[in-house]
């Protein structure tokens, strides 16, 4: 079974001020540190949607680029939803992949234990899609099997892969505490900053 890993890079992040993929945490910009925890656990590549900040993602991902361990997908509609995202995404994704993990680049605090459970469990039950739990609710990072794919490709608006999970009753559940902490303002990521190193 073979995982193709999918960071969604390209929103506009307006309540944040500036390019919030490319703010730094823990000495890395986000978007970099987020496509290295999947690049060494997506043996079907890596494929980074980038829009708003594109330029900046490309400089930050340069060297990954260049060796080919992450490809870039534009998304030249990215301002129109989080749905454009996954539909330039998916559409980019090889067809030797079995399903895909999606990442988003503002939960800095999941780190690679958190995806190594959420792959092992998929891993168990490869037919299901299986999402992280946090907080009395599910979302990504999510891995969804292709069977499942057309429906992310038809998703539209600012409808993300939480969508499929309220549609599939039937799914894989990882209890993920530190996928709760998103980060929208810089607030956010000085908190998270402060708190102790997972």
């Amino acid at each position: 079974m073979k995982l193709a890993g999918l960071l969604l890079a390209a929103g506009g992040a307006t309540r944040f001020g500036s390019p919030k993929v490319l703010a730094t945490y823990r000495g890395e910009p986000l978007v970099r540190r987020a496509a290295h925890l999947l690049v060494s656990r997506c043996p079907a590549g890596v494929h980074v949607v980038v829009g708003a900040s594109a330029a900046g993602v490309r400089g930050a991902l340069a060297s990954e680029v260049a060796s080919g361990s992450i490809t870039l997908v534009d998304n030249p509609d990215w301002a129109r939803g989080l749905s454009t995202s996954l539909v330039h995404g998916v559409s980019a994704l090889p067809a030797v992949a079995d399903a895909v993990l999606i990442l988003l680049c503002d939960q800095p605090a999941v780190t690679g234990g958190d995806l190594d459970a959420l792959i092992s469990a998929w891993q168990v039950e490869p037919a299901l899609i299986a999402a992280a739990g946090f907080s009395d609710r599910l979302g990504p990072p999510v891995i969804i099997p292709r069977e499942f794919w057309p429906q992310l490709a038809a998703l539209r608006g600012d409808q993300g892969a939480r969508s499929l999970l309220e549609w599939h009753a039937e799914h894989t559940t990882v209890a993920m505490p530190h996928a709760a902490f998103d980060v929208d303002t810089p607030e956010d990521l000085a908190r998270l900053e402060a708190a102790p190193a997972q």
